[in-house]
């Protein structure tokens, strides 16, 4: 396998620092970006802080930041191979009680965010004739759980599925592949400490870690004929789920 150069947003902590740790310790170059710049700088060092990764700091919203990804990727590493839109946030909020300015948080970062970063990677990919964008989504978005109120969080992650259909149409001539990983919940810093009450929502019976998402996003980071799909990496949480005993 080539090596390429793997953009990744949302990367100080949780899913995309764990992709990142994945790509490195597999060869792969990395740019990292998150909004915080001190967090950031704190996985930057602890993933190495090597002659194989760089760091851009920036509000994932702004279409600023997928553009300065994009151009300490070329003047670093040369290419823009993969892009991987990990940056998101996930809250629950009873609908009624949903404001606009509630719901524009979840639509800037986890909508906005991964349409333009998008738009930056893939005017650089057009130019290459290839190179693969896997969004990172929710199970969730096809499976209502009566305890759980996030109309705002998950309206932003389905229209990233109709992304990413639409994007794999337009680009396939150009050998882009767009593809999204579904997670099912995942221990991460974003749960506080309390995913694994959340267990019974999975075939499994468990929660799952970042690594079993970092695995998926390599994979499909190297598949050559995979585009347009929403993989589940859920623990069975798309098709059922466990019951409590």
């Amino acid at each position: 396998m080539k090596k390429q150069t793997v953009l990744i947003t949302g990367a100080s902590s949780g899913i995309g620092k764990g992709v990142a740790k994945y790509f490195l310790e597999r060869g792969d170059n990395v740019v990292i970006s998150s909004a915080t710049e001190a967090k950031l700088q704190k996985a930057f060092d602890e993933l190495g802080a090597g002659e194989n990764i760089a760091m851009v700091v920036g509000e994932i919203s702004s279409k600023t930041t997928g553009d300065q990804m994009v151009k300490v990727a070329l003047e670093k590493f040369g290419s823009v191979d993969v892009l991987v839109n990990s940056a998101g946030i996930f809250e629950t909020k009873p609908f009624l009680e949903v404001d606009e300015a509630y719901l524009d948080r979840f639509l800037d970062i986890n909508l906005k965010g991964t349409f333009f970063t998008t738009q930056s990677a893939i005017a650089q990919m057009v130019k290459q004739n290839e190179g693969v964008v896997i969004n990172i989504g929710s199970a969730l978005v096809n499976h209502g759980i009566t305890e759980m109120a996030h109309a705002a969080q998950l309206v932003s992650k389905a229209a990233i599925n109709g992304l990413t259909f639409h994007l794999a149409a337009e680009f396939g001539k150009n050998n882009i592949r767009v593809n999204t990983i579904a997670p099912g919940v995942i221990r991460t810093p974003m749960h506080d400490g309390n995913a694994d009450q959340n267990a019974s929502v999975h075939l499994l019976n468990r929660i799952g870690e970042v690594e079993d998402i970092a695995a998926m996003v390599f994979t499909v980071a190297k598949s050559q004929f995979t585009t347009g799909a929403i993989i589940h990496v859920d623990g069975g949480l798309g098709a059922g789920h466990a019951l409590n005993h």
